[in-house]
């Protein structure tokens, strides 16, 4: 493709775009298609002779777009947001074009330099002390692992790189359920094993790590010679939730000399917001922590703000200085590569750096304020309704609900019939959750361009599907 056609298309596919969002409410928001149904459109083997771009572009919008699931429809209420403000669609476009790997300082010096000014902005906005730097990540499950991987090393003495797990201690990582699997997944290829991944039980509304329990446990390893390593806490957990009291997970890891990361990948965003900063408070205290402005605040996917309080201590983890990736004739500059698991890295500061700037920050609070008081009307309004029971409380804009008529004896099976039938009828997008063992079903507000009238479509769709009669 010549550069003259490049431009043509890209107006094309601009213009393609902004229509795609402009109409997003009339389609469904789950894809509305049988499995190996796009499989099967596709040619088993690739192209010998060049296509036109023409035929491309059709079959992208007759085979690829059905079988689309739009995140960025404002009644998707699912999972968490994956959220994309056009300006960071735009900065986006100029990562593309430019294509640079922005590994290293020397690489590309503008994507260090804004990387290192917008995780400052971030850090002030969400209100954590000056003791934190901080990285862009790909998502929430790099900056875990990075964080397990230098609890480890802390606790091996700086030896599980050189010398491997093997004759080693047992080391000991501690979390409640409520925590993403991601950290099981950390666990695993970081080689403590899930064995050695502690659930510590949870108490109260936010259902939080015991810290009672959480000392017991760290004593009971300590005594049968087991090496703990660290705590893992969450703000905002996936399921339904689930918050640690920060301060109190804090106070037991000192009296260990544990490391503490908080998995706050959803929640995080949301602390732009004075007052919801008490879900975290204590949070000054941990020695790393991920949130997601992905998820929340429109960056478009992806781009995780992971911040440590001592960075010395990510890169002794991760850091390898082959001679081809050092910077001779520079002293003191930052190469992200090494606080990183990837050597590759995009040039993920530039979104943010249109985001902030052209929304502003209390732009952003009025939209999260939004969708707290949206999610928090929905909850009231369906505890109101005969056959529905609220089943944990809103924390920030997720909730979750059950649908419970009397003489019904299997509600778990109810429940998922009831999700399923909304999914398919694709007006709104929910999904499903565990709670106590318990099918309960999950609801959060957090699409970017989500309005109080598609949070009432929620409630129509909700009750009007659960009152039809059973097939």
């Amino acid at each position: 493709m010549n550069w003259t056609d490049f431009a043509g298309w890209g107006r094309r596919i601009a213009d393609w775009a902004a229509d795609y969002h402009r109409t997003l409410r009339d389609r469904p928001v789950r894809a509305q298609v049988a499995p190996g149904e796009i499989l099967d459109a596709l040619p088993a083997a690739a192209p010998e002779i060049a296509d036109e771009m023409e035929r491309i572009f059709a079959d992208f919008e007759k085979i690829v777009l059905p079988g689309m699931t739009h995140w960025q429809h404002p009644r998707f209420f699912a999972y968490f947001p994956a959220n994309a403000a056009p300006v960071s669609m735009l900065a986006e476009q100029l990562v593309s074009a430019m294509a640079a790997q922005c590994m290293l300082w020397q690489t590309s010096p503008a994507a260090t330099e804004l990387e290192t000014r917008m995780m400052d902005w971030l850090r002030q906005a969400v209100g954590l002390p000056e003791s934190f730097t901080g990285v862009i990540q790909d998502s929430a499950s790099s900056a875990t692992l990075a964080a397990v991987l230098t609890m480890r090393e802390r606790a091996l003495n700086w030896q599980g790189n050189q010398a491997g797990l093997s004759g080693q201690p047992r080391l000991r990582v501690y979390s409640s359920n409520e925590v993403h699997t991601s950290i099981d997944r950390a666990i695993w290829i970081s080689g403590i094993g899930q064995d050695n991944l502690v659930r510590i039980p949870v108490e109260g509304p936010r259902r939080a790590m015991n810290p009672d329990a959480l000392r017991a446990a760290i004593e009971a390893d300590l005594a049968a010679g087991h090496t703990p390593a660290g705590i893992i806490a969450c703000t905002g957990g996936t399921g339904v939730g689930g918050s640690d009291d920060v301060a109190a997970v804090v106070a037991v890891a000192r009296d260990h000399g544990l490391y503490v990361h908080l998995d706050a990948a959803w929640a995080g965003a949301a602390m732009i917001v004075p007052e919801f900063r008490d879900l975290w408070s204590g949070v000054d205290g941990v020695d790393s922590m991920v949130f997601n402005p992905h998820k929340w605040l429109g960056a478009q996917f992806d781009c995780s703000a992971h911040f440590v309080r001592d960075p010395e201590d990510l890169v002794r983890t991760l850091a390898i200085r082959p001679e081809f990736l050092k910077t001779h004739g520079h002293d003191g500059v930052v190469n992200y590569s090494e606080w990183s698991i990837p050597l590759g890295r995009r040039f993920r500061a530039l979104k943010l750096w249109f985001l902030l700037r052209y929304h502003g920050l209390e732009d952003l609070r009025g939209r999260i304020r939004n969708h707290v008081a949206w999610s928090v009307t929905l909850a009231g309004r369906l505890r109101a309704e005969p056959d529905f029971a609220i089943t944990s409380e809103p924390v920030l804009s997720l909730f979750t609900f059950r649908h419970a008529p009397a003489g019904v004896d299997d509600l778990d099976t109810l429940n998922q019939t009831l999700v399923d039938a909304i999914n398919d009828d694709g007006r709104i997008y929910l999904t499903q959750t565990l709670l106590e063992g318990r099918k309960v079903i999950r609801f959060q507000v957090g699409q970017f361009d989500c309005t109080a009238a598609d949070v009432d479509t929620a409630f129509d769709v909700i009750t009007e599907i659960a009152r039809r009669p059973p097939i």
